[in-house]
């Protein structure tokens, strides 16, 4: 009898170390479980609102065609929704797009853009050329040949600027690499200055008028006559006229006639 009792205790301690090590094991299953759902759930929510996303893009812009982003996209069809784009622009927006972040009253968008390489030295001249901007709300666009980016944030205007940094770059090294076609398509009219550039008689507004009446696509305001570093006689600005196209110059270097095509004798310069 006394053999017999403790040998049933040992098979019952057995049969309790048994329950012990499944009841761990179905815990751990459980917490597995769970962990997996919310993954699942995640991902199903972070791609059903990139595909969200994407339908409003597309029907904000009737020009957007999936076919038109080219045949090397094929290689890249499991990447999620809405990364590639036939377009984009250079237009400042929050990383996600909420109820609160879209504007509560409707703010004319600018569709214009003024791109200039500006270094510090010539941080006085470039406030004043970007104010008179942005009274007709251009983007702003300072390409930094200097790499020097911190002496610019004292600017109100400069926190909302898109700033590019180069070191020792021309105006159009930047332009081909930061102005693609696919970039600025949004745009209307692009800007692409000198930095030591005077505007106290310029206009943007005024200046845009002209360019529309006339249907320009491409030109370049004039030059006041008593300006120094003049280095063609077409860009010096004509009395009495609001643009011109040509320059008679027979005398001069240029040898400019009626007959003469092309930079340095023919143009569109509004005055």
């Amino acid at each position: 009898m006394v053999r017999g009792h403790w040998r049933c205790k040992s098979t019952q301690k057995i049969t309790m170390g048994v329950q012990g090590t499944c009841g761990i094991k179905m815990r751990r299953l459980q917490f597995l479980g769970i962990i997996c759902t919310v993954t699942l759930f995640t991902v199903y929510t972070t791609t059903n609102y990139q595909f969200l996303q994407t339908k409003i893009e597309e029907k904000s812009d009737p020009f957007f065609t999936p076919g038109g982003i080219g045949k090397s996209s094929n290689s890249l069809d499991g990447l999620p929704r809405g990364i590639i784009q036939a377009t984009s622009d250079l237009e400042l927006k929050p990383l996600w797009s909420t109820s609160d972040s879209k504007p509560k009253v409707n703010v004319p968008k600018s569709l214009n853009l003024l791109a200039i390489p500006v270094g510090i030295k010539q941080k006085r001249n470039i406030d004043a050329i970007v104010q008179k901007f942005l009274a007709d709300r251009f983007t702003i666009m300072l390409l930094h040949y200097d790499a020097n980016v911190d002496g610019w944030l004292d600017l109100e205007w400069s926190k909302k600027a898109i700033h590019i940094v180069a070191p020792n770059q021309t105006k159009w090294w930047f332009a081909k690499r930061f102005l693609h076609p696919d970039v600025v398509s949004i745009y209307d009219y692009i800007f692409l200055w000198d930095e030591d550039l005077g505007v106290e008689n310029f206009h943007p507004g005024r200046y845009l008028k002209i360019v529309k009446s006339e249907r320009l696509e491409i030109s370049q305001p004039a030059l006041d006559p008593n300006s120094t570093g003049i280095h063609h006689k077409i860009t010096v600005r004509k009395k009495g006229k609001k643009f011109h196209t040509r320059i008679l110059d027979a005398k001069g270097r240029s040898n400019c006639s009626e007959d003469s095509e092309g930079p340095p004798c023919t143009g569109q310069v509004i005055c």
